[in-house]
């Protein structure tokens, strides 16, 4: 008989303890601590489970030229790096219902419309029948993509072993289980067990493997962190249901930059690459409104023109409002703050809310001065100007810092027609297209002299 032993995970960090706790050690949060039976590997598993392998010189690796396997989604291979490396564990996460599925299935299509070997997807939330009809409203057809229903992880890397296809796809990680465990499937420990498993077929068979995952309420990925550490590549599907765009974003790659995002739009025939997502984001602006400011921001290897909206009201509340969408509230907070002791402006009466216009998320401070125009603008009812890009960065003292890569950003707004920007005066001197009227500032309150914002 196997033996059995009991021990406590918690459920929001994943920490290990003997005995239940009413609040947990590590992250401090309260009834957290769900109970685990354990069943001990048997001899021959732990025999099985033994690595043969050896160490060897640094020196005496090879350095081979790196193979990637290129999905045929422009985007999503940007994202990647290039695409798969062989042998990676990929895990892809998002809100329920913001394309995962979609976006998955699309990828496998495009990758046999050029090669021969076969994809497998292997379902745990959805039956067959809903995944050939998802496929049927995408247009994917074809013998090679290899659909599988099943959601106990030995089953899986059954068919994995005998299967051998060339890209792996497991929709979604928390439906699967290890039998042997006595967890529910979902639970820290299945998703972290499961997740083992299928890294060490993907290490030894040299094959990729997507892993879909959940988030949480937050909009973290689900489960521990540890989840995170074990894959190679961390990618997050995000977007607003009510736009049509949808960004996959790099938080972590070994193989590649973080920085990079793909970017699509939603459709009823699927999600489809967007080229020039500067000029998507710009399609729907009104010319010379109040409360609205240009600015370009680095995503990866290319520059973004985003709209940021302002709207200053009178509070009708005891406590102002600050409501924010796509940048973080705290900077928001600074940034008024820096306006009521530099520029005398006065909020602690009106209720503030800042978008970013197409659901953009921003985590560059490089917007910083525009979210400061678009917020005065606002307040004073005068237009920035529908010509004008701002970029720079806000200083507690009212100046505006040194942004990197402006060359790459001004002429991107060239491409789109604006004829002036005020960028950070540490700047002046670079290269920049000549069609744009470039005003350098020093502080804010020179930006607010220059469009008459005072």
């Amino acid at each position: 008989m196997a033996k059995t032993r009991t021990r406590f995970v918690c459920q929001a960090c994943g920490s290990v303890s003997t005995r239940w706790q009413g609040k947990c050690q590590d992250c401090g949060e309260w009834n957290t601590l769900v109970e685990e039976v354990v069943v001990a590997p048997s001899k021959e598993r732990r025999r099985a489970t033994a690595t043969t392998a050896k160490p060897v010189s640094i020196a005496s690796v090879g350095m081979e030229e790196e193979r990637r396997l290129e999905t045929g989604l422009k985007e999503f291979d940007r994202v990647l790096g290039g695409g798969l490396v062989p042998g990676s564990v990929v895990l892809l996460a998002g809100d329920p219902g913001i394309g995962k599925s979609t976006l998955m299935l699309q990828a496998c299509a495009h990758y046999l419309k050029r090669e021969q070997d076969p994809c497998l997807y292997v379902t745990g939330e959805e039956s067959l029948r809903q995944i050939k009809l998802r496929a049927d409203r995408l247009g994917v057809e074809g013998k090679r993509l290899l659909v599988y229903a099943e959601t106990n992880i030995n089953e899986i890397l059954a068919q994995l072993e005998r299967l051998r296809p060339v890209i792996v796809v497991i929709d979604s990680i928390q439906t699967v289980y290890q039998p042997e465990l006595s967890s529910t499937p979902g639970s820290i420990s299945q998703v972290r067990e499961s997740t083992a498993q299928v890294i060490n077929f993907a290490k030894s068979s040299n094959i990729p493997v997507i892993i879909v995952g959940h988030v949480t309420k937050d909009g973290s990925i689900a489960g521990p962190r540890v989840l995170e550490h074990m894959v190679d590549v961390v990618l997050q599907f995000e977007g607003d249901h009510n736009h049509a765009f949808r960004i996959v974003r790099a938080l972590k790659n070994r193989f590649g930059s973080t920085n990079e995002i793909g970017i699509f739009e939603m459709h009823p025939e699927g999600l489809r690459e967007v080229t020039n997502p500067s000029r998507f984001f710009l399609s729907r602006r009104s010319a010379d409104i109040s409360g609205s400011c240009v600015t370009a921001t680095i995503g990866g290897s290319r520059s973004l023109i985003i709209e940021i909206q302002a709207l200053v009201t009178p509070s009708n509340y005891g406590i102002p409002q600050r409501t924010v969408n796509g940048i973080d509230p705290r900077r928001l907070q600074l940034i008024l703050a820096v306006l009521e002791r530099q520029s005398r402006l006065r909020f602690g009466q009106s209720d503030v809310f800042v978008n970013v216009v197409g659901g953009v998320r921003v985590d560059e401070p490089a917007v910083d001065l525009a979210v400061a125009l678009s917020v005065v603008s606002s307040l004073k009812d005068k237009p920035v100007g529908a010509d004008t890009l701002v970029v720079g960065e806000l200083g507690l003292a009212g100046e505006v810092r040194h942004i990197s890569q402006m060359e790459k950003r001004l002429h991107e707004a060239a491409k789109l027609g604006f004829v002036r920007a005020i960028i950070p005066g540490r700047n002046e001197g670079e290269r920049f297209p000549e069609s744009i009227d470039v005003k350098a500032v020093q502080t804010l309150n020179e930006a607010l002299a220059i469009l008459s914002l005072q």
